[in-house]
């Protein structure tokens, strides 16, 4: 069956409830309690988006979400009652989209969800392919040459803001306000991260044809025509 949302709470009545009101309001939504349960479900199931608890009675969200991201690319919204920074930097930085704060509210969490749901199905038909590369950017999927290409959640992002504006020269400032949304990235951040999109889709990262550096400007998507 597919379902909108699956939440992964070991709160059980928390999780329920807040199945219950999403369901109220059209998003399907199932819940579960924990990783094992979250295996046995996408055995038989589906979903177009996560809600992940950092604390699980039989494991952490952090490692579930590292598991998952093997094997799909769907949002994941971490959740948790915990407030530290680096939860928050972990969990963005191993695959998660966005981290809510508990004790939440259900209106708010609801809208929320609505609006992941509807960006990406508004992109579920958008896909970049020019026979080498190709990027589905609903499923944030690369292929390059026919072959599954792993990138990272801040790398997809990157090369999908490049895509986004193919022929337009962005600067490092620009990039690292839309992609990193956060002004004061380093230089150096950002050229490693180019670096490792490079070596992932580049058939020669040395000398390379879809991202191209433009000196004293930034960067510029080509589709592999320069």
């Amino acid at each position: 069956m597919k379902y909108n949302c699956l939440i992964i709470d070991d709160e059980k009545v928390l999780a329920d409830s807040t199945a219950e009101y999403f369901n109220l309001f059209g998003v399907e939504t199932k819940a579960v309690y924990g990783t094992d349960d979250c295996r046995k479900f996408f055995k038989n199931n589906t979903a177009e988006l996560i809600l992940l608890d950092i604390n699980l009675g039989d494991g952490n969200g952090f490692d579930l979400c590292k598991e998952l991201r093997e094997k799909t690319n769907i949002p994941i919204l971490f959740i948790s009652a915990r407030t530290s920074d680096d939860d928050k930097i972990v969990a963005l930085n191993i695959g998660g989209d966005d981290y809510v704060q508990k004790p939440y509210s259900l209106g708010v969490l609801l809208a929320k969800v609505k609006a992941v749901l509807k960006r990406y199905g508004q992109a579920a038909t958008c896909e970049y392919s020019d026979g080498y590369l190709t990027v589905n950017f609903a499923a944030k999927q690369v292929g390059v040459n026919g072959n599954a290409v792993k990138l990272t959640t801040l790398e997809f992002k990157l090369l999908a803001y490049l895509i986004e504006n193919k022929g337009k020269v962005i600067s490092k400032k620009e990039l690292f306000e839309k992609v990193w949304e956060d002004k004061f990235t380093g230089d150096g951040t950002l050229n490693v991260h180019i670096r490792r999109l490079r070596e992932a889709i580049e058939n020669n990262p040395n000398e390379p044809k879809y991202i191209v550096t433009v000196w004293g400007d930034g960067y510029k998507f080509t589709g592999g025509n320069e």
